[in-house]
C-alpha cells in the first residue's frame, strides 16, 4: 500500500524479518522503487532487531484480534486499518 501512495513526504521505513517473501529480489526491487522507503531487516539469529515489531504484533493480537471475529477479509482489514490509524 505504501509503494501505490505518492503522497510520501517524509522517509518511511519498512522493517520486517528475514522471511523469504521480504527478503526476495522481486520484494527489494520493489521496496526500491520509491527513494522515501528504506527497508530494515533484523540480523540473522538475532531476535532484538525485530523486538519492537513483536511487541507492535503481540499488542494488536491481544487488544483486537482475538477478541473480534471477522466475517470476511476485507472486514479484517478495515478494523486493523482503524485500530493502527486510529
Amino acid at each position: 500500500m505504501a509503494v501505490s501512495k505518492p503522497s510520501i513526504k517524509k522517509p518511511l521505513v519498512f522493517h520486517s524479518d528475514r522471511g523469504a517473501q521480504y527478503a526476495s529480489k522481486e520484494f527489494r526491487n520493489l521496496i526500491k522503487t520509491n527513494p522515501l522507503i528504506i527497508q530494515s531487516m533484523s540480523r540473522k539469529e538475532n531476535c532484538w532487531d525485530n523486538a519492537v515489531a513483536e511487541s507492535f504484533f503481540k499488542i494488536l493480537k491481544t487488544e483486537m484480534i482475538y477478541h473480534n471475529k471477522f466475517k470476511n477479509q476485507q472486514e479484517a482489514k478495515t478494523a486493523i486499518f482503524e485500530y493502527i490509524k486510529v
